[in-house]
């Protein structure tokens, strides 16, 4: 419990100030919202009226802790560009970012934990040999390179999917998550070819650790050892970075949508950015700052019930 309650302490500090550097780094910028909400050609007193109206006028800290609390409530401001508030905005476009990164993060568990445990089952053999190239060769590829050789192979070559023909999940959900899939692949590859690699040598590691050579000399043959004594061990770090993976698939997300005209967040964040329109593009980035450190938080948690001997001094 007291872990968990430091945890908890230390997730909360790093969220308040990433949300501090984030408000800063927007309101120090050049240029007047106020201005860039009514435009140019705006009187002076239609902007006075407009900045007292919007809080402009407070002082910084004031601004922020409003902006913040309203942050935790779900109010995430009004769009300088479009006059609305931030949430209508993003609201539709969430699922189809979140869903991306959870399937792909779904491939990376189902592909990497079989490959990564014939690879330690079968060291320098011919299957182990042929992955750990694989392997090599997807890790060199960035996945926003990844996206277009898929695009080219599957979708022009072999007709799998129609590149750009997004099904939106509130017309057809089946056809939304079949066209998902390949971006999702996409962003799991390196992730997969990671965790493979990993997990290969946590495996061979702990076979080679005492309790392993008891385990043998107690009767229990590869499979036996391998299932109820080394996974365990070995699947320890490898659960820490699949759950930092999450957050980065998340988060990676952002970049396979453009590569395959998904119409998710990305789409709405890039256009803010060219616009200026900061309330939009603080909203983006807090909330999957939000989402990478709640992950990280869940995960140091479950690394603990996993492994009761971490522990932190008092």
């Amino acid at each position: 419990m007291k872990y968990t309650l430091k945890k908890f302490i230390s997730t909360v500090v790093t969220l308040v100030v990433v949300s501090l550097c984030v408000f800063l780094a927007f309101n120090v910028l050049p240029g007047d919202p106020a201005v860039r909400m009514l435009g140019l050609e705006a009187s002076p007193e239609l902007i006075e009226q407009t900045r007292e109206r919007m809080g402009l006028n407070d002082p910084l800290l004031v601004r922020y802790f409003r902006w913040f609390f309203a942050f935790l409530q779900g109010d995430f401001g009004t769009s300088y560009s479009y006059s609305v508030s931030v949430a209508s905005l993003i609201v539709k476009k969430i699922p189809i970012t979140l869903t991306l990164g959870l399937l792909a993060f779904l491939f990376t568990v189902l592909i990497s934990i079989p490959l990564g445990i014939l690879t330690a089952k079968y060291e320098n053999g011919i299957l182990d040999r042929t992955i750990t190239v694989i392997n090599q060769v997807i890790m060199a590829i960035p996945p926003f390179f990844s996206g277009i050789l898929i695009t080219f192979v599957f979708g022009m070559i072999f007709k799998l999917f129609t590149p750009g023909g997004f099904i939106s999940y509130t017309d057809d959900f089946g056809g939304f998550l079949k066209y998902l899939f390949f971006p999702s692949l996409a962003i799991a590859l390196p992730k997969v070819a990671m965790t493979v690699k990993m997990l290969r040598g946590n495996l061979i590691d702990e076979s080679g650790k005492d309790y392993a050579r008891t385990a043998y000399s107690r009767g229990n043959n590869t499979n036996g050892v391998l299932y109820r004594h080394v996974l365990k061990n070995a699947m320890i770090p490898v659960i820490t970075f699949l759950g930092m993976a999450l957050a980065d698939m998340v988060a990676g997300s952002i970049v396979i949508e453009q590569v395959f005209n998904i119409p998710g967040i990305s789409r709405i964040l890039l256009s803010s950015i060219s616009n200026r329109d900061y309330p939009v593009v603080e909203a983006i980035i807090m909330g999957i700052a939000t989402i990478v450190i709640v992950i990280n938080f869940l995960v140091d948690v479950i690394y603990r019930v996993i492994d009761p001997r971490i522990s932190i001094e008092d």
